[in-house]
């Protein structure tokens, strides 16, 4: 009896831990938490070091080495360089880094010739402005009979000289003369902007009335009725085959509306 109680009151001390192990799984349980504390503390010292290098190159791209200080502008032919540089932003030298391309364009569409442009930046302080302008296609006459150039919506590109190789545009409305330079007439614009090498050059006129029916006028002169500024290529190419294998009477009236059924009037009933 005397031994089994002494088994019975040895068992519980085999099963206790010692000391020693004791403090090895203290130790394993804090290692995670002394990871996380370096990772927290490396992670907190990395944003500081990548804020503080933000911060530096912000500062060292806002000096005067990485200003603008050359501005060249290609492609300028119709406006002011210097207005234009003005209006730009360019001229009050700012940082290269806050140079922006469309903000530059949007201060520059109040110029009638510029209907685009790309910025390039030439590091540390060089802008390359391309400037693509609108091309005039035609010219006409404003209410105050000043003859402008128009490009190929309609719109007006600024005062031209009285001699240049372009048709004339003439809207023909029973209270108006004189080029409107909006959706009125723009078709005839169109079709100035759309006319072939094989007679372009040949064409002094051309008009649209008020129900959009566009007729050109030749050096000839003879006219052509085109119709609405649609199916122009197949309609050109009437034009084309009328000029190269007819003799017509000066004052002849062709109808292209229908290519394919061409109506001819020996001369204008005036």
């Amino acid at each position: 009896m005397s031994r089994a109680r002494d088994t019975v009151a040895t068992a519980p001390r085999s099963r206790r831990a010692s000391p020693a192990s004791a403090r090895a799984s203290d130790a394993r349980a804090k290692r995670p938490r002394r990871r996380l504390r370096r990772l927290t503390k490396w992670t907190l010292s990395l944003g500081l070091l990548v804020t503080a290098l933000a911060l530096g190159a912000q500062w060292t791209l806002h000096q005067s080495f990485f200003r603008v200080q050359h501005v060249t502008f290609v492609g300028l032919r119709h406006e002011s360089s210097t207005a234009v540089l003005a209006a730009s932003g360019l001229a009050s030298h700012p940082a290269m880094i806050d140079v922006n391309g469309a903000t530059i364009e949007k201060s520059l569409s109040t110029f009638t010739w510029i209907s685009a442009l790309t910025v390039t930046k030439h590091w540390p302080n060089t802008i390359v402005v391309s400037v693509h302008e609108s091309a005039a296609v035609a010219v006409a006459f404003s209410a105050k009979h000043v003859l402008e150039y128009v490009d190929q919506t309609g719109r007006d590109l600024g005062p031209a000289p009285l001699r240049v190789n372009l048709p004339t545009l003439v809207y023909l409305h029973p209270t108006s003369t004189s080029w409107p330079f909006a959706r009125a007439g723009e078709g005839a614009a169109y079709v100035a902007s759309q006319l072939p090498r094989a007679f372009g050059s040949q064409v002094s006129v051309i008009s649209e009335n008020a129900q959009g029916v566009v007729t050109l006028q030749m050096t000839t002169p003879v006219s052509f009725i085109l119709g609405p500024a649609t199916n122009l290529h197949a309609k050109f190419v009437a034009v084309a085959s009328v000029i190269a294998h007819s003799t017509l009477a000066p004052g002849a009236i062709v109808d292209v509306t229908v290519p394919d059924e061409l109506a001819v009037t020996p001369r204008s009933a005036s």
